[in-house]
């Protein structure tokens, strides 16, 4: 164009393309989620809604800007609600002296909230002035729900999200917050579980597709429902509860055993600060649960960890074997990587 044309403004509607933010690819290979601006758009407002979000708020936004929490919803939210936005890189000291002085939203993974509870322990703060803290793309081990109640002074929210949605359940603003659920469907979302208690969901925040997979596309979606992989547990009160996904479903002796139910019973062993259940190959049992331990402290022997989960869970879903690790292998999210582990 000439220098003295005005630019060319692009004609974007609801179902123009946006964004193509890749999954993480915990169990397989990442996929390219497309998401248009309405998909966008409906992501931002479904948090600025269900979190009380306003133009006075300060967001202390330490997750990284690949992935839907930290573009689609921190920053996208902040920019509709016009409010102020510190920008860092996650060093647990910054976090709390931003939000010392001022900040009153923080959105983060568990362990980011385990490294700030490390800090808080020794180097005390005043975070009175913060309104909300949120916890996800990982479980929030309850250990450490309660340990970020008392030292953050007051129990973080925790939400499931996912590449393909965003945020799109959370627990509730107002009234209690339960460690192992993650509450209820945000804004505009709608939430069933399918066969295998496979969380499946609809609405204005869903993709539409897989970029240049329509294989994949075509197998996810079951009439007009977008089939997340992961398995959901609907409580008497409505709120839901994630089992894991169904690609980390262990079937031992014939016998599903769900991961996460698994490694909420080893978490509260004192000796244990972080575990990640999975299954081996094994030739008696199809697949044998066997459980990575990074230890808090001196390690418990592996006896003494089957030991405890025997008088907790039924003996099929205990693990048959454990090992140590000095940390979890995890992404840049903050989610354990099994394909790895395994």
């Amino acid at each position: 164009l000439p220098l003295d044309e005005p630019p060319i403004a692009p004609r974007l509607d609801a179902e123009s393309s946006a964004l193509i933010i890749y999954t993480s690819g915990t169990t397989g290979r990442p996929k390219g989620a497309l998401l248009d601006h309405g998909n966008v758009l409906a992501q931002a407002r479904g948090a600025i809604q269900a979190w009380r979000w306003t133009e006075t708020d300060h967001l202390v936004h330490a997750l990284p800007l690949f992935h839907v929490p930290g573009l689609a919803m921190g920053l996208t939210a902040s920019l509709l609600t016009g409010c102020q936005m510190t920008m860092i890189g996650f060093e647990p000291g910054r976090v709390v002296a931003e939000l010392e002085t001022g900040g009153t939203l923080f959105f983060g993974v568990p362990a980011m909230y385990q490294r700030l509870c490390d800090h808080l322990e020794t180097h005390p703060a005043d975070l009175s002035r913060v309104r909300l803290f949120v916890s996800g793309s990982a479980p929030l081990p309850p250990e450490l729900f309660h340990r970020c109640q008392r030292l953050l002074g007051q129990p973080p929210l925790e939400r499931y999200g996912i590449t393909e949605g965003g945020i799109v359940v959370s627990n509730p603003y107002e009234g209690p917050r339960r460690p192992g659920r993650v509450g209820y469907p945000f804004p505009g979302v709608e939430l069933r579980l399918g066969a295998g208690d496979e969380i499946q969901l609809k609405g204005g925040q869903v993709f539409s597709g897989y970029w240049g997979n329509p294989t994949a596309t075509a197998e996810t979606f079951e009439d007009g429902w977008f089939k997340t992989g992961d398995l959901g547990e609907i409580g008497a009160d409505g709120s839901l509860a994630i089992r894991g996904r169904i690609k980390e479903l262990i079937i031992s002796g014939g016998f599903n055993v769900y991961p996460r139910e698994v490694e909420m019973v080893l978490e509260a062993h004192p000796g244990v600060a972080e575990v990640a259940v999975v299954g081996l190959p094994s030739e008696s049992w199809g697949e044998e649960v066997t459980a990575f331990i990074v230890p808090a402290g001196e390690a418990p022997s592996a006896e003494e960890l089957i030991t405890f989960a025997q008088e907790r869970l039924a003996k099929f879903k205990c693990p048959r074997s454990v090992r140590f690790l000095s940390e979890l292998p995890r992404n840049a999210m903050g989610k354990v990587q099994r394909s790895l582990l395994k």
